[in-house]
């Protein structure tokens, strides 16, 4: 008997989708490297940064399917976000008011 395996059309359809998303953001940056995150009942979340130092992420309705998005659009993906990978994403003044909040120019407590 044959081993074989049931293809899911939806899914596949969906990691097509997602692949095309990541091989435009690449194409729009230079390049792009991926990390994907288990985010539970949720998904995975994959995060892409460009060679430009651009970054952006989607979410995929399963870790299956985002490495198979991944796998599609041919790009690097890391295990970890840190170290190199990391110290490639660009960050602007939006994100730095997000990350630090009132800690860094908001309003003083006193």
């Amino acid at each position: 008997m044959a081993d074989t395996q049931q293809v899911d059309p939806k899914a596949e359809q969906k990691a097509a989708r997602l692949a095309q998303q990541i091989s435009s953001f690449a194409k729009a940056h230079g390049g792009a490297e991926g990390q994907i995150a288990y985010l539970g009942q949720r998904g995975a979340r994959i995060v892409l940064v460009g060679e430009d130092g651009d970054w952006g992420d989607l979410v995929a309705p399963s870790y299956a399917i985002a490495e198979k998005a991944v796998e599609k659009a041919g790009i690097t993906v890391h295990e970890d976000f840190d170290g190199e990978f990391a110290a490639k994403v660009r960050t602007g003044p939006y994100e730095w008011s997000r990350m630090a909040g009132i800690q860094v120019g908001g309003p003083s407590n006193g």
